[in-house]
């Protein structure tokens, strides 16, 4: 007998009914996110010409690619109710680190990029001792080390002093694309990745005998992502360049499947290792988890190490994307927008909710916000305000959808 099978009285009408019960009781997830990007999409795309073009949809994408990075480590750190004021910077130190290595000790590109990666955990297993072991709120561990590793970086890069990039591995992550074809294969292994895992992942709970998602249901969402996915690389197949006889632009760049491999990866450690259920566990009431024998300290120093691991990356990013690490790498707005994209895409400031993907919506909602009103002129300080409220009405969201939660 097929185990993926509807059940007689599974309709997608019920389907749909269990969901919004869902978020009537509170557990609203990515929606907002997602129909906020919509949204801005639409409204920027209406009152911008080049919003919508394929050179500035391109654009978008790494433009975002460091930030949605370093959300992806704040992910972790969120989950457990903690914060890291100091990731962006850590990003611009294991920056630092990275060229100067590949620079000045002629380093090859991938031994500098794991000597900045063991860098930037080693400065999470610092963070996480003092907040695990010592008892120091993250606040203020955190915010002490935003100040050091801005010093820090000043030393290395020098005030005003810029340290170029020139291996041309690290500028391509940020300024190159896979050609049109290998854009097109790379989609097809992603979208029958993606269907396999799916109809594994209903086929092993079925047969465990628990709730499995409606098979019409999961087909219907499927084909729609895959669908835009799709429309998303016909695009970006498209030429991006003014003067083609001159350098031809198309292809999905390359910081995509990087960010791609790193979704994989953390949606992995969450949703399917001991380690991702004891994140979720102690977020959600860390003395419980205690009595219930998970090594707490131990889950919170582990995920300031993957945070800072996952900033180093976004260092390498960084780097690539300005062709060269600076003291102002990391700083300025990054954090903030870090944060922001994480909690705009659904992970609670609480602890206890979120997932990997939410820091890729938030971080494109934050990116489209930022672009969108740059192309229709608007100053600098309109685009903070304009994202400052964003936030909030997110993390608003999010109180009110966990009071509606604690009261059904």
């Amino acid at each position: 007998m097929n185990v993926i099978v509807e059940q007689e009285d599974a309709t997608i009408k019920g389907a749909i009914g269990d969901y919004w019960a869902r978020v009537k009781a509170g557990d609203i997830g990515s929606l907002p996110a997602v129909l906020g990007l919509v949204v801005l999409c639409i409204v920027f795309g209406s009152m911008s010409n080049v919003f919508l073009t394929p050179g500035n949809f391109a654009n978008l994408l790494t433009q975002a690619a460091a930030v949605i990075v370093i959300a992806m480590g704040l992910v972790f750190v969120l989950l457990l109710g903690e914060i890291d004021l100091s990731a962006g910077f850590t990003a611009g130190v294991t920056g630092a680190v990275l060229v100067i290595l590949i620079t000045n000790h002629n380093v090859p590109w991938y031994a500098a990029l794991f000597a900045s990666i063991v860098v930037g955990v080693i400065l999470g297993f610092g963070l996480g001792t003092l907040v695990a072991r010592l008892g120091i709120p993250s606040f203020v561990v955190t915010l002490a080390a935003f100040l050091a590793f801005q010093g820090i970086l000043l030393l290395l890069a020098g005030e005003g002093g810029t340290i170029r990039v020139e291996d041309k591995t690290i500028l391509a992550v940020e300024n190159s694309n896979l050609s049109p074809l290998y854009s097109w294969v790379f989609f097809i292994i992603v979208a029958v990745a993606y269907v396999l895992m799916g109809l594994n992942s209903i086929y092993a709970r079925r047969k465990a005998g628990l709730k499995s998602e409606l098979i019409k249901l999961w087909v219907i969402k499927t084909a729609g992502l895959l669908g835009i996915t799709g429309v998303a690389v016909f695009a970006l197949n498209l030429e991006r360049s003014n003067n083609p006889d001159l350098v031809s632009l198309k292809g999905i760049p390359y910081v995509v499947p990087v960010i791609l491999l790193l979704l994989v990866i953390g949606t992995f450690v969450l949703g399917r290792t001991a380690f991702g259920r004891h994140i979720y566990a102690v977020g959600g009431n860390a003395e419980a988890a205690r009595r219930a024998g998970i090594n707490v300290k131990r889950v919170r120093i582990t995920a300031f190490m993957i945070c800072s691991g996952l900033a180093a990356i976004a260092g390498m990013i960084f780097a690539s994307r300005q062709n060269s690490v600076s003291p102002t790498t990391g700083g300025s707005s990054t954090l903030l927008y870090a944060v922001g994209a994480a909690v705009i895409g659904g992970t609670s400031l609480f602890g206890g909710k979120g997932k990997m993907r939410d820091a890729i919506l938030g971080g494109l909602v934050v990116a489209v916000i930022d672009n969108g009103m740059g192309l229709l002129g608007y100053a600098a300080g309109i685009k903070f305000i304009v994202t400052g409220l964003v936030l909030l009405i997110s993390a608003g969201v999010d109180a009110i959808s966990r009071r509606g939660a604690a009261v059904s």
